[in-house]
């Protein structure tokens, strides 16, 4: 029987490892310069923690949660977004008793069960950032700073934020009671998911990309009319903000999350070199969601990035250097007492840091050199009765056929001098 990944799922091979080793590398280490740490929440909790916090009557909940009761008779689900557990690991391990801003972050996998397409999966990757106890209009301005340092690095360009606000509990409800009653006398124009959200979901009907719900979005009420003062202050204070710090922003009068605990801010990171699909991460606040799951009350904020999708783009559009998935180093060994140097070499040339292969089975200098070729290693150490007994070392360069013999600091010398020719 031949076994094939199911639907929805794929496989990293080593090729495309190594770029996701690098993208994950700029993402930590950037993080961490502004003093975001990581977390990591379990693969599944329980399914309440999801319905009460994402909305159950959102698309997520509805359709796509892989829910299962266990043998214990528990009803859970394997996470389908990241918020919602880090809040739960926040309130649980008491997070809130340390000094604020309390500053997360995760790389990790969730699952929803979807239709697979490109750069979306049934079992994908995010990483997210997660922002507690402040609710400085500049939290926003960090966050969105930490997103375009770390696009940038990956290579993207022409990036732009798209914002909006939809309100906070005061203001937001008499927003969508205007809305529903515009939408309900327009019904018949619009796609069949949007007549359901009318009732159950009615901001998602605003950001539906099908053209008749777009045209009958254009001629409805705006958030800002019903705003209270207080959001309307803090919306202009984040427009200054931005301003300030020559983030690039346009307004988005659409722009909506589908999980229900958002509220007031919300935001998209662009980058309009992409066309049409052009959005690369998504987040706002949750004002409200550490207090609705138990906490106490708490402002935050947050967003998250497809990791996917993001691969996906600098694979195709070429925008970093791609490392090799090749040994830097291929030592071919002649002889028994050849093969014992050669482990010994080994040993050192990877305390050092270098990617390094043996030759197991004696192929012989002409078999050697011609599975390195094949393989794209660069350097090959040529190992053999006479290096053995006089100390040396014979070292070819693959690119140009050309090849040296060294003592071993001689060669330890070399080798590190191309390392830091590479950096």
């Amino acid at each position: 029987m031949k076994f094939r990944k199911l639907p929805g799922t794929r496989d990293i091979l080593p090729d495309e490892a190594l770029i996701w080793e690098k993208v994950e590398s700029v993402i930590r280490e950037t993080a961490k310069s502004y003093s975001f740490f990581e977390i990591t929440t379990p693969t599944f909790e329980s399914s309440c923690l999801f319905t009460h916090s994402v909305g159950d009557t959102t698309d997520i909940v509805t359709k796509e949660m892989y829910t299962f009761i266990d043998k214990g008779g528990r009803e859970i689900t394997l996470k389908p977004e990241g918020t919602a557990p880090v809040v739960r690991a926040y309130i649980e391990n008491n997070l809130s008793a340390g000094p604020k801003p309390v500053k997360l972050f995760y790389i990790d996998r969730f699952f929803r069960y979807e239709r697979p397409q490109k750069g979306r999966l049934r079992e994908f990757h995010q990483f997210g950032a997660e922002v507690f106890g402040s609710s400085s209009t500049f939290v926003e301005v960090e966050l969105l700073k930490l997103s375009f340092e770390i696009l940038e690095k990956l290579g993207f360009n022409e990036l732009i934020v798209d914002i909006n606000t939809i309100g906070c509990r005061d203001c937001s409800p008499k927003y969508k009671e205007a809305l529903r009653d515009y939408l309900n006398n327009q019904k018949e124009e619009l796609c069949d998911d949007c007549k359901n959200r009318v009732e159950r979901n009615v901001l998602r009907v605003l950001d539906c990309k099908k053209e008749s719900c777009k045209k009958v979005s254009q001629n409805a009420p705006k958030i800002i009319n019903y705003l209270c003062n207080d959001c309307k202050t803090q919306f202009e204070e984040l427009k200054t903000n931005l301003d300030k710090f020559d983030i690039n922003y346009k307004l988005n009068e659409h722009l909506v999350r589908g999980l229900d605990y958002y509220d007031k801010t919300v935001f998209e990171v662009i980058s309009s070199s992409l066309g049409s699909q052009n959005a690369l991460l998504g987040g706002g606040r949750y004002d409200y969601l550490v207090k609705d799951l138990g906490g106490i009350d708490t402002p935050a904020c947050g967003f998250a990035l497809g990791m996917e999708r993001l691969i996906m783009l600098i694979i195709e559009k070429n925008l970093i250097k791609m490392p090799s998935a090749a040994p830097f180093i291929y030592i071919i060994n002649t002889g028994n007492n050849a093969l014992i140097e050669s482990f010994k070499l080994a040993n050192i040339l990877r305390k050092e840091n270098f990617i390094t292969e043996v030759d197991l089975e004696g192929k012989g200098i002409k078999k050697g050199l011609s599975f390195a070729e094949k393989k794209g290693i660069k350097k090959v150490i040529i190992i053999g009765e006479d290096e053995v007994k006089n100390g040396k070392y014979t070292l070819r360069d693959m690119d140009l056929h050309s090849q040296d013999t060294y003592f071993l600091d001689d060669l330890m010398s070399y080798l590190k001098s191309l390392k830091v020719e590479e950096e």
